[in-house]
């Protein structure tokens, strides 16, 4: 199974087309918010299922705020996390993911990279496509292969 993690597009959806162009045929696409309108465009380049969630910038939104769902054998939780203080770091964040039986939790907000393993939880932030903040402020994504024993794997991919 191949998933592309984006999050924080901002309704431009340039970078989001190519790198769908670039990682080719995926399985899932999961989007952790800040679409602002660009639902139909996001699901529509897919061609596969897409999980989203509404970010802090999608005031009219009708995307849900959170959501779970299956990805291979893990359970995940989708946030934006913006509710969960991300911007001061991901330790609570991760105590509720554990305390709702989740195996991973992927968000955005703070438009940085994050690949977060632990016995506990994989926190996952795959950066924004639109306008990254970490150093260098490369455009991010993040790749999770599962391979022939079901296990998860991470990569965050720049432009």
């Amino acid at each position: 199974m191949k998933i592309l993690i984006v999050s924080d597009t901002h309704r431009q959806n340039h970078n989001y087309l190519k790198v769908l162009e670039r990682v080719g045929p995926v399985d899932m696409v999961v989007h952790c918010g800040d679409v602002e309108g660009s639902e139909y465009v996001i699901c529509e380049a897919a061609g596969c299922p897409v999980e989203m969630v509404a970010g802090n910038n999608d005031f009219f939104s009708s995307l849900p705020r959170e959501k779970e769902f299956m990805a291979g054998r893990y359970r995940v939780w989708l946030t934006h996390g913006h509710n969960y203080y991300v911007s001061m770091g991901n330790e609570t964040l991760k105590k509720e993911a554990v305390a709702r039986g989740m195996d991973i939790v992927m968000y955005g907000h703070t438009h940085r990279p994050v690949v977060d393993i632990e016995d506990s939880v994989i926190a996952v932030n795959p950066g924004s496509l639109t306008y990254p903040r970490q150093e260098g402020k490369r455009p991010s994504y993040v790749v999770m292969e599962t391979d022939r024993a079901g296990d998860a794997h991470f990569t965050i991919c720049y432009l």
